[in-house]
């Protein structure tokens, strides 16, 4: 009974943790892009530091109609969003907070986790399709291409850290992390991340809602709160993206005070800080192009995580 207890609490506070965390992310985004594109409607909704921009978009996609295309194949419009957002709330479980705290240890955490979360963009595919719009089809088939692309270098950062470690389970990673490791494997994570970003169609990777050429991409139909589901999983996505960067290539909860009893706030301020970096490259860089964004992939991030794979290779038989 106590197992059983033990599992249950610890489900409860992840789900805790998935609806709070992406809607701390994106009432954060309002504040920083408010701060740094000078938008006054954040900063004043609803009184003090504008506290209520992010209730006043929540009641503004509850209220507004739900739309379903005529020639919608309407089981996968609707199931997209979902498709989109569980996911994430999956590779959470898995995701190490501090000693002891994760929600489920899996033992190929690493794999664990990419795969789930290659797993959500299915959701854009499902939608652009099923939208029976020819935007929205030209939005899926972008996010398509930039899965195959970017999935490639973010494999192989992940398999770097995995080598170094020689396990490929995460809290196995964080019970192996030395701090010389953040100089070493920095390579590896500037891919990790920029590759999740792209997985993630974030700025200045977001060519598949290019809003200028093909309105809003994969989710041009889609209104209310199914819209709203599809945003909800974008900051899911960076919650997701930056605990994983944070684990792998940063330490985790390891801290420069010691890891006892304050594991889970050098993993949270890692998190947040990673999820700020998130914001302001969206507000400071303009969005690639579409050969752009596959040159970046091909020609840059892959060699780069090669590369990473062989210096983890050599220093590895170095120090054995």
């Amino acid at each position: 009974m106590n197992d059983a207890l033990d599992v249950v609490v610890r489900l409860l506070l992840v789900f805790v943790a998935f609806l709070v965390l992406p809607l701390v992310v994106g009432q954060t985004e309002h504040k920083v892009m408010a701060h740094m594109q000078g938008r006054l409607g954040p900063m004043y909704a609803g009184g003090f530091h504008g506290w209520a921009q992010l209730v006043a978009d929540g009641v503004k996609f509850a209220q507004k109609e739900d739309v379903v295309p005529k020639d919608a194949d309407r089981r996968v419009f609707q199931l997209a969003p979902a498709v989109a957002l569980l996911p994430y709330l999956l590779v959470l479980v898995a995701i190490p907070v501090a000693p002891g705290s994760v929600g489920a240890v899996v033992d190929a955490g690493i794999f664990f986790a990419l795969a789930v979360m290659g797993v959500g963009v299915l959701g854009s595919l499902m939608a652009g399709w099923a939208s029976a719009n020819k935007f929205s089809l030209l939005g899926g088939l972008r996010t398509a291409a930039q899965l195959l692309a970017y999935e490639l270098p973010m494999l192989l950062a992940a398999a770097s850290v995995a080598m170094a470690a020689g396990t490929v389970s995460l809290t196995g990673v964080l019970d192996a992390f030395e701090w010389w490791w953040v100089p070493w494997q920095i390579v590896g994570a500037l891919v990790f991340f920029v590759a999740g970003l792209a997985e993630l169609q974030r700025p200045p990777f977001d060519m598949p809602v290019a809003d200028s050429e093909i309105i809003f991409g994969a989710y041009t139909e889609y209104t209310g709160l199914r819209f709203a589901l599809f945003l909800l999983a974008e900051y899911a996505g960076i919650v997701v993206l930056c605990g994983l960067t944070t684990v792998l290539f940063l330490g985790g909860w390891h801290g420069p005070w010691g890891d006892d009893g304050l594991g889970w706030l050098w993993t949270l301020l890692k998190t947040a800080v990673l999820a700020f970096v998130v914001i302001w490259l969206r507000v400071s860089y303009p969005r690639l192009r579409e050969d752009q964004l596959q040159r970046l992939a091909w020609t840059t991030l892959v060699p780069l995580a090669l590369a990473q794979i062989a210096l983890t290779g050599i220093v590895k038989v170095a120090i054995s």
